[in-house]
């Protein structure tokens, strides 16, 4: 006589998918960094990063037909911003990659391809560390990424166009804005 066999299917509770939620983010990491290793040997050329340590990554999530509701709409960057808890170690790994030996405070971890242009949050392929001296450095180039994404909003230029200029030649356009 065969006996009943127990049922294998249980229930599953909000404790299973607590646990399988904590169990996939010490797998795959938290929601929306990126698990792109950083790069480990890298110099700047210049205004610019290093291309095979640095090579500008875009957020799929921005593109020409959603400027409205990513890039354009106020305080959006805000939303996507990548956490201190991030960056602060990345910053400190990719001065290491590019053998910067100043204080940390003389750089700035720059989105290669600014968030305000659809560069990527948070993927080490788009962040570098950018010092601000000498001039033109980081602060210039950040007037270049305003204005660009004025030029964008406004429909007088388009995204590619943008994140073409501000990675190939963003000295010219700070330079043809006035240079201050």
């Amino acid at each position: 006589m065969n006996k009943p066999r127990k049922s294998l299917r249980r229930r599953i509770t909000p404790r299973h998918v607590a646990v399988a939620l904590l169990a996939a983010t010490l797998l795959v990491g938290p929601v929306g960094m990126s698990t792109a290793a950083a790069p480990t040997q890298c110099q700047i050329s210049g205004e610019f990063p290093d291309k095979h340590c640095t090579p500008w990554i875009l957020n799929p999530s921005v593109t020409q037909s959603t400027l409205a509701t990513t890039i354009c709409k106020s305080g959006w960057t805000a939303t996507v911003r990548p956490k201190t808890t991030y960056t602060n170690p990345l910053k400190l790994r990719l001065m290491r990659a590019y053998g910067d030996t100043d204080l940390p405070s003389a750089y700035e971890l720059d989105h290669f391809v600014p968030l305000e242009l659809g560069g990527h949050p948070s993927d080490p392929g788009n962040l570098w560390p950018e010092p601000h001296e000498p001039s033109p450095g980081s602060a210039q180039k950040d007037k270049v990424e305003n204005y660009l994404k004025r030029q964008v909003c406004a429909g007088s230029m388009t995204l590619a166009d943008a994140q073409q200029r501000i990675s190939t030649d963003w000295v010219t356009v700070w330079t043809q804005l006035g240079s201050t």
